[in-house]
């Protein structure tokens, strides 16, 4: 397997929290721009690991494994799109930009590098706060909400959606800013991001006045009343001081959506609200009415204002009940394992996928994203996971097969994953079965 850091620890770590200058992030060419995101996967598990060893020292409760694997499923469902196409964002930005361009600023230019700064944190501000308040919208940056959890693995919890109706809102930069400037701090605004998902940091002093910090980001994510429709802020809180939309946090924070969806199935995270809207589209009388489902708030119904009526917002207090539904801790370590698996499966699919052939590719995803259904049904107690779980690992084998039929490599050159993938499905599928028949024989007893 390649080596997982591909830029030096150090520089990997500063670009998570914008602390990089002008000069080593300005590039005369969009192909010399890095792949920020994609490098930074392996800083992302670095510090998710050392919140989690945190949260276990302390039994605090942070973590929650079925809650950590849907998050990090969902990041792993918003990068699949990218392995086909370019991001939309990129693409309408670089067309703009040529045929519309007014001038073009200096790629060179610390000026235009800081204006570029300002001028995306903006767009994400005027983004965000769409995102919550147009209902369409809300469909697809719901699933970043839907956690219960708030840790650093939330942060991963992405919509495959989203990217479909954030573009829009950077195009006026395309008029002169550079793409490779904007490229550059459209994925150094959306690291940033990551590191304030966290509970463990209450306050930084002075900064909370011009930063988006994790206090103020924990409103953002909370469903206590005081927190709807809060701190739209990417890297600066600036735009919601400005713009009327910022809340401190002055009380313990219930996170999650107003109506916890109670499952951990990815499809259904991903896709519920939409289906929800599109259905209520369906049966919404009248073209005005129709029109107020799609571009009002999602709490918007016919005679209430545009964003909805904030005493029809459940009003809960900290602490509060959260889905858990309960399993082995045998059963607990055979998923991480397995899903730990998987997560390296689909780092090597995307470094290699220059290599690969599209069919193969597709194949790939097909399996990845079955897979991360049967984790969700797993930690569903869904009726007929244990079934779900055996045809993915029998798909598994019959991949490999595949991939060597196809000469995509040598039987007796298999990469070491997938001798430990064969070893690894054939020993726990076992254990797996006989605990989950175990589980269910005891619950029957019971009953």
């Amino acid at each position: 397997m390649a080596s997982a850091l591909k830029v030096p620890f150090q520089v990997g770590m500063r670009r998570l929290f914008y602390a990089v200058t002008p000069n080593e992030t300005s590039f005369s060419d969009v192909k010399d721009v890095p792949p920020y995101t994609d490098e930074s996967g392996p800083f992302f598990f670095v510090l998710i690991f050392l919140e989690l060893a945190i949260s276990s020292y302390k039994k605090d409760g942070k973590y929650r494994l079925g809650d950590s694997i849907t998050s990090i499923s969902a990041g792993v469902f918003s990068r699949f799109p990218l392995l086909f196409i370019k991001a939309i964002s990129l693409v309408s930005y670089m067309w703009v930009h040529e045929h519309f361009k007014i001038f073009e600023l200096p790629w060179n230019s610390q000026w235009t590098w800081w204006l570029c700064f300002l001028g995306v944190d903006m767009g994400y501000y005027w983004f965000h706060r769409f995102a919550h308040e147009v209902n369409f919208m809300w469909a697809a940056h719901q699933v970043h909400h839907s956690s219960e959890d708030y840790n650093l693995a939330t942060a991963l919890r992405q919509s495959i959606l989203q990217s479909y109706t954030s573009w829009v809102f950077y195009l006026p930069l395309a008029l002169f800013i550079p793409p490779q400037i904007f490229i550059v701090h459209m994925e150094l605004n959306i690291l940033y991001q990551f590191w304030i998902h966290t509970q463990y940091i209450k306050s930084l002093g002075p900064l909370e006045y011009i930063l988006n910090t994790p206090s103020h980001h924990r409103v953002h994510h909370g469903r206590n009343r005081y927190c709807i429709d809060k701190n739209y802020a990417g890297t600066l809180i600036i735009w919601d001081r400005l713009f009327g939309t910022f809340e401190a946090e002055n009380e313990e924070v219930v996170y999650g959506l107003t109506h916890p969806l109670n499952t951990f199935d990815p499809n259904y995270v991903q896709f519920c609200h939409a289906k929800y809207t599109f259905q209520r589209y369906l049966d919404t009388k009248g073209l005005k009415n129709k029109l107020g489902v799609l571009f009002c708030g999602p709490g918007w119904e016919e005679g209430k204002p545009r964003t909805g009526l904030i005493e029809d917002i459940p009003n809960v207090k900290a602490p509060h009940s959260k889905y858990d539904p309960k399993h082995s801790l045998v059963f607990n370590i055979y998923a991480a394992v397995h899903f730990t698996v998987l997560l390296i499966m689909n780092i090597e699919l995307v470094t290699q996928k220059g290599s690969l052939s599209q069919a193969l590719i597709i194949c790939l995803l097909l399996y990845s994203g079955f897979s991360l259904t049967c984790f969700g049904k797993i930690f569903d107690n869904a009726p007929y996971a244990v079934y779900y779980e055996i045809t993915r690992c029998a798909v598994s084998l019959l991949l490999d097969w595949i991939m060597c039929f196809f000469e995509v490599y040598q039987p007796s050159d298999r990469p070491e994953i997938v001798k430990f993938l064969q070893i690894l499905f054939l020993s726990s599928f076992s254990i797996h079965y006989a605990v989950y028949h175990k589980e269910e024989g005891q619950n029957s007893l019971n009953q």
